[in-house]
């Protein structure tokens, strides 16, 4: 198992704080056959197998993407950003639960903004 843990800004720190996400409750796993994302209090995962591509981002606004999880309503996808410089955005083939404990609204994609997104992407196959 791989662990990718979130580049935290200086500015996203109190933002991410309030919702108690930090770097010791924020990071990327990527095991033989899954993909899981804790974010505070929020998680995400699903089987590799899932994944249907990665497309490296970046250029956030920090109102769109500071604090908890961010829902885009434009294709329900859903960022956890800790920086607005650059990120890993993962499609899947089958829409995960990540934001709603109720698994009502699910996402096709995620963006993540690890330390390194070329070194996850890497470790997902891509």
């Amino acid at each position: 198992m791989s662990r990718h843990p979130f580049a935290f800004d200086p500015a996203y720190r109190l933002p991410a704080l309030a919702f108690a996400i930090t770097p010791r409750t924020a990071w990327v796993d990527v095991a033989d056959d899954e993909l899981r994302v804790r974010y505070g209090p929020w998680s995400l995962r699903t089987p590799l197998s899932n994944i249907t591509g990665t497309q490296l981002t970046g250029g956030f606004a920090f109102v769109k993407t500071a604090g908890p999880p961010h829902l885009s309503f434009a294709d329900r996808g859903i960022s956890f950003a800790t920086n607005g410089r650059e990120a890993l955005c993962v499609t899947f083939a089958t829409p995960v639960k990540g934001i709603d404990p109720t698994g009502r609204i699910t996402h096709p994609g995620a963006t993540m903004t690890v330390e390194d997104p070329m070194a996850l992407r890497a470790d997902l196959g891509w």
